[in-house]
């Protein structure tokens, strides 16, 4: 380990040109031609290093990326690096949001999540091929729109990681510490259709798709069960039309958070059967859980603790920590199959103006995960 934190060094400033090439490269979920050009980066690079690339072209989004990199039939099994190229900010934030380097930071839009990461899994991978350490095939999947759900990848992670016998999610740390659980996620909008009427000529004949909603949102609301790390929110709500009429139109958008896979079917049955209470209303709902809770499972706390052990070698402690959000990484664990996330960088800001990624990390969790992926067994 003491080596491959050498060799990790070295790296180092070659591992954050990388990192600000990937930044610099605006990729926003919703620009396909804008990811297709970070992708390319991507590529370009795993070629160098000796991997075979296939790019899944996806219509209304950027590319997947797959790569494999090593032997095919060496012992230990296959291993998934797990990321995506997405962000949340626009083209031009460059503009108002630069990449720097300074005071120990590395600042831009998507640096923390997850372009650093991205790029330390490529260099761990290349120390490996350098000093002749990497026994196993690896498999790196950079996903092109994981940051509105991962509409269109969901199928390819799966399958890629049924071939796997673990996964390393490339999203950022949690503080510090690596991710051994992470919350569902679902979201469901509902719909409320009532009977406009003159709120003063005509109040009794109106039917307020408003106060209907209120009821609504009272009643999921009311589901919040945080023992069980089950939330529900409804984040956005709107309706009506004047003050002076009674509202024939309301909706509103909730976000659900579960903890546990069996939550996810229950909940669904809730919001399947909500009805109004005023029978001159009636309500549509529509929506679903869209992500599986990453449940703190044996085999990713077996891979924890091996993390933690190789952390330890390195000089730094490594702890586990549980998140109320979701990533790729939620579809392989749910699979049955060992996933450790927050295996990227150490920073701040996720989504965020102020974020970031602390340089003295990279080195020392590079290394990790260079360790990782060379493991004697999985």
């Amino acid at each position: 380990m003491r080596a491959l934190l050498a060799g990790a060094r070295r790296k180092e400033r070659e591992l954050i040109r990388f990192t600000r090439e990937l930044v610099e490269c605006e990729s926003p979920t919703d620009d396909k031609a804008a990811v297709d050009r970070c992708a390319a980066l991507a590529a370009e690079r795993l070629t160098a290093i000796g991997g075979k690339v296939k790019l899944h072209r996806q219509k209304q989004f950027g590319s997947l990326l797959e790569a494999r990199v090593g032997p095919k039939r060496a012992a230990g099994g296959r291993i998934l690096l797990l990321g995506h190229l997405d962000t949340v900010w626009p083209l031009g934030t460059l503009k108002t949001m630069p990449w720097r380097e300074r005071e120990g930071r590395l600042a831009g839009p998507g640096v923390f999540d997850m372009k650093a990461g991205v790029a330390m899994a490529l260099t761990a991978l290349e120390l490996l091929l350098e000093t002749d350490l990497l026994n196993r095939e690896v498999v790196v999947l950079l996903n092109s729109e994981e940051e509105v759900g991962s509409p269109v990848s969901r199928p390819v992670t799966e399958r890629v990681a049924r071939e796997c016998a673990a996964v390393y999610v490339l999203e950022p740390a949690q503080g510090l510490a690596c991710k051994t659980a992470r919350k569902g996620t679902g979201d469901w909008r509902i719909e409320v259709k009532g009977v406009a009427a003159h709120a003063g000529v005509d109040f009794e004949k109106g039917a307020s798709a408003l106060r209907e909603l209120a009821r609504v949102i009272e009643t999921v609301s009311g589901w919040t069960d945080p023992k069980r790390g089950l939330t529900v929110s409804v984040g956005i709500a709107g309706g009506g039309s004047k003050s002076n009429v009674i509202p024939a139109e309301a909706w509103a958008e909730v976000d659900v958070r579960i903890a546990r896979l069996a939550d996810g079917a229950r909940i669904e049955r809730k919001f399947a059967g909500l009805k109004a209470v005023d029978r001159r209303c009636s309500l549509s709902v529509s929506g679903g859980i869209n992500r599986p809770p990453m449940e703190r499972s044996r085999g990713t706390v077996a891979l924890y603790q091996r993390a933690r052990a190789l952390a330890a070698e390195l000089g730094f402690g490594l702890r586990e920590a549980a998140t109320g959000g979701g990533s790729d990484g939620n579809f392989t664990a749910a699979l049955g199959i060992p996933t450790l996330d927050g295996m990227g960088a150490v920073g701040e800001g996720a989504h965020a103006r102020h974020e970031s990624v602390l340089v003295e990390h990279l080195a020392p969790r590079t290394a990790m995960l260079a360790g990782m992926i060379t493991a004697a067994s999985v």
